[in-house]
């Protein structure tokens, strides 16, 4: 259980981006972030993903205040996170599978990410989770040969691998085609029903919004107006987010 109250960011030269947002996170929920350009989104994500610095607020994780906890403790719920840019970075020359036991720089060695060399144990790991994101006929496909959408779902899958279980993706739709756009929310969806992986996504659709997550905040101005379950959005709840 993940409860975020008063969370507030300003930056250096004092313009507030986030204005004391409260909310809840429950254990294997899709949310998703909705709201005009410039409305906050990347910027929640990245404070939750605690990639920002927080200018005020709590940040409960089963009781616990992270922004207070020591050392061990914010290195543990480190480890269980993973923020998912617009476009993920990936080993270029190396397959599918590879970039998914390797992991990112955060999770892995240097010289591992060198090499390439991984675990024996740890490959049937990364199968699986490649064929839970449908890309397993991908696996050894070289990650440059691979769309958009399926770089995407590498990054989920090696997220997962790596002990994620919260996830926040910044708009990770931006620049797939329709279907791609469904297929990918439809593999966040369920990997929070067969996973349980909680993820917060930031989108600008809404009608993926709509149509797939559990529930969606709508930010306004670094504040958050709107925070319903998932389902279609009345006409006056869509002007708000505008």
């Amino acid at each position: 259980m993940i409860i975020i109250h008063g969370l507030t960011r300003k930056l250096p030269e004092g313009k507030t981006i986030l204005d004391g947002i409260g909310a809840r996170l429950e254990p294997g929920t899709f949310v998703a972030v909705a709201g005009a350009s410039g409305s906050g989104k990347s910027a929640l994500l990245r404070c939750l993903a605690l990639r920002d610095r927080w200018s005020a607020g709590e940040y409960k994780v089963d009781g616990t205040d992270i922004l207070k906890a020591g050392f061990a403790a914010k290195l543990k719920f480190r480890r269980q996170i993973a923020y998912l840019e617009q476009k993920p970075l990936l080993l270029e020359k190396k397959s599918a599978l590879k970039n998914v036991l390797i992991g990112n720089a955060e999770q892995t060695p240097l010289w591992r990410r060198i090499t390439g060399m991984v675990r024996s144990d740890d490959y049937m790991g990364g199968m699986d989770m490649l064929e839970t994101v449908g890309l397993l006929g991908h696996a050894h496909r070289q990650a440059e040969k691979l769309s958009g959408g399926e770089r995407q779902r590498v990054a989920i899958a090696r997220a997962l691998v790596h002990g994620a279980r919260l996830v926040f993706a910044d708009e990770p739709v931006s620049g797939l085609d329709p279907h791609s756009s469904e297929e990918l929310m439809a593999t966040l969806k369920k990997l929070c029903a067969e996973k349980g992986a909680t993820i917060v996504a930031a989108l600008h659709r809404l009608e993926l919004a709509e149509k797939f997550a559990d529930e969606i905040w709508g930010l306004q101005e670094g504040r958050l107006v709107l925070q319903v379950r998932g389902r279609r959005l009345t006409a006056a709840e869509k002007l708000r987010l505008a």
